[in-house]
């Protein structure tokens, strides 16, 4: 997707060898112009396969998850990573180590919401290790819910998310893939739409 990269090149700040910050569009400050446009080509993508829910974690997957579910008109679902009072239904759990955060989370999202009819498109900001979407796909599989793909805004195509969920049968679909943050300096490689 040209107009992320370019965005990407513009106002992403490479912080250190593994470490791209886009703070100012996408995970603390968010330009819903721009989300809207990932939304929607995540949805033209998906378009022809039955999903029935898109699921995220929180926070930065929200905004992109929820355009592509308004395009694809489906519920977005994101999973908690702290217990909410109000959630006293029962959940599906997951552990899932954030890389960027150096800490382990436990992340739910309701049964009620999946289960074993649903078509699930998973999106997130970044792929890096792979471990949030790896988290999101064993809660989907508790719900005996099928995970169609999943849809990553940015992927650090040096690093081996991808590969780990490839490993696990699940397609991956990235719209701007890195291949390096060299020298502070950010290099792309093909995306996969």
């Amino acid at each position: 997707m040209e107009e992320l990269v370019s965005r990407i090149q513009k106002d992403g700040n490479v912080l250190g060898e593994g470490v791209l910050k886009v703070d100012s569009f996408v995970t603390h400050q968010v330009d819903p112009e721009l989300m809207e446009k990932i939304g929607a080509r995540f949805a033209e993508v998906f378009t022809e396969s039955g999903i029935t829910k898109v699921v995220t974690i929180e926070a930065s997957g929200i905004a992109p998850a929820l355009y592509a579910a308004k395009q694809l008109d489906v519920p977005m679902i994101f999973a908690r990573k702290a217990k909410s009072l109000t959630m006293d239904e029962e959940l599906l759990t997951s552990s899932v180590y954030s890389f960027t955060k150096q800490v382990t989370s436990t992340i739910s999202i309701s049964r009620k919401f999946l289960n074993n009819e649903d078509k699930v498109l998973i999106i997130d900001d970044f792929l890096a290790n792979g471990q949030a979407a790896k988290g999101l796909i064993e809660l989907c599989r508790q719900a005996g819910a099928q995970v169609e793909a999943v849809g990553i805004v940015i992927e650090k195509s040096f690093q081996d998310g991808r590969q780990l969920l490839e490993d696990m049968g699940i397609r991956v679909v990235s719209l701007a893939r890195i291949a390096s943050l060299a020298d502070g300096e950010v290099a792309f490689r093909e995306a996969d739409a």
